[in-house]
C-alpha cells in the first residue's frame, strides 16, 4: 500500500515537532522533497520502528 503524505503548513514547523516527540531523529532523517514522500516514510520506518501507515498518522496529527 502506497501512503500518500500530505504535508500541510510549514514543514520547517511540522520537523520541529516531529524532533521534540523523537529526539532521535536527525536534519537528515527529516529531509523532505515534495514527490518524494514515501522515501521520508521509509526513513522514519527504519529509525522509528513503526510502519509508514503509523507514522503517517502522527505527521497528519501534528
Amino acid at each position: 500500500m502506497e501512503t500518500k503524505l500530505k504535508i500541510k503548513g510549514n514543514w520547517d514547523e511540522l520537523k520541529g515537532k516531529l524532533k521534540q516527540k523523537y529526539a532521535k531523529l536527525t536534519d537528515d532523517d527529516l529531509l523532505f522533497v515534495e514527490g518524494k514522500e514515501n522515501e521520508l516514510l521509509g526513513r522514519l520506518e527504519k529509525k522509528l520502528g513503526q510502519t509508514k501507515e503509523e507514522i503517517h498518522n502522527v505527521i497528519e496529527k501534528l
